[in-house]
């Protein structure tokens, strides 16, 4: 596979994990300012204390990611037309080619050998951006 689009499913994966974390830390946030925790007297060290920049760190982390994410759906949207669709349904949204194959009406063997002609010509590019 093309190290441009692993690096997509790599950040679909953070970005699903971070979404998490905020989410788990912004409950834990609840707890300390109006839940069980509130009454417990906190000093600048208390990891409650912090849940405030852990949540604004993770919050910046979620948007750099995602800022990643749609520089990579660019570069496949700069290919045309059945190419583009190719890369688009394989490697963003995990269909198989004969799945490609059937949901564009053609045959499985010219998107096996369009997808063969991609891979060619990504990983030239691969190796020029390397």
């Amino acid at each position: 596979m093309y190290e441009w689009l692993k690096d997509y499913q790599q950040l679909e994966d953070r970005i699903k994990y971070l979404e998490y974390q905020i989410d788990k830390t912004k409950n834990e946030l609840k707890r300390w300012t109006g839940g069980d925790l509130s009454h417990v007297r906190l000093t600048a060290e208390s990891k409650g204390a912090q849940v405030e920049e852990v949540i604004a760190k993770l919050e910046s982390n979620l948007k750099y990611e995602k800022e990643q994410r749609e520089t990579l759906i660019k570069l496949v949207y700069t290919f045309n037309g059945i190419d583009q669709e190719i890369l688009r349904k394989k490697y963003i949204e995990g269909m198989t080619l004969e799945g490609i194959a059937y949901e564009l009406n053609y045959s499985y063997n010219y998107i096996k050998r369009r997808h063969s002609d991609l891979s060619k010509t990504i990983n030239v590019l691969d190796e020029w951006i390397k």
